[in-house]
């Protein structure tokens, strides 16, 4: 599969290719032309008076604004890490509006997917198994956090939109005396027409930490409540 962009880097410290990645990116969101089409596509929201843009990401709003493309959080003042500011990019830039189509596939499923499936699963999945496997009901609670919502499947499922139109859901399977815990990650099949597989890569890693690091200390309630 051929992309346009510079793809994320997927290892730490590779601070260079993060610039330059960031870098192309925002030159690719730059030449978009028609920017509320693209907007449209990726359901953004265009502010016109402010020549900026919105989008949703992990439950929270970032404000893109034009021609500079900056992205700052709205919410609070707060740096962004880089490699959300291009998985935000890649995401506004590659989108294709197309419907999703509730059918759901698994990570092999996706150009590439095999070959690259080691790597993915030692990085988005196995931090799931490591800190949820015993007590899937926890992934429940952090991922509320999140916006997430329950799914049905496995012992403990539940889906959270990474962006308006790219939905992840995390299964997992309670071990037993016999069987060690397990677990999975499954997208909508039209995951690609936003995200290359690289990006998809980088994502439900993001994903897999920002909820261990909610877990509580000594089983608090992790909303609150």
């Amino acid at each position: 599969m051929e992309s346009k962009y510079l793809t994320l880097p997927t290892k730490k410290n590779h601070e260079y290719g993060y610039e330059l990645a960031y870098r192309l990116a925002r030159e690719q969101l730059a030449e978009i032309k028609d920017i509320e089409q693209q907007c449209r596509k990726s359901s953004a929201q265009y502010i016109d008076s402010k020549k900026a843009l919105i989008v949703r990401y992990l439950n929270q709003s970032y404000l893109i604004t034009l021609p500079d493309v900056e992205i700052s959080l709205m919410s609070k003042e707060e740096n962004v890490p880089i490699r959300d500011k291009i998985l935000i990019l890649h995401y506004l830039t590659l989108a294709k509006g197309t419907p999703l189509s509730n059918k759901a596939i698994t990570y092999k499923e996706l150009p590439e997917g095999v070959n690259y499936f080691p790597t993915f699963y030692k990085r988005a999945i196995k931090p799931l198994v490591n800190h949820f496997g015993n007590e899937p009901h926890r992934l429940l609670d952090v991922a509320r956090i999140l916006d997430g919502h329950e799914a049905d499947y496995g012992d403990a499922a539940v889906t959270i939109n990474a962006f308006s139109r790219v939905p992840i859901t995390l299964v997992l399977w309670k071990g037993d005396d016999e069987l060690t815990p397990e677990g999975n990650i499954m997208f909508d099949s039209t995951i690609s027409d936003y995200l290359s597989t690289e990006d998809i890569n980088v994502l439900c890693e993001t994903i897999a930490w920002k909820l261990v690091k909610l877990l509580p200390v000594g089983g608090d309630n992790p909303g609150g409540n």
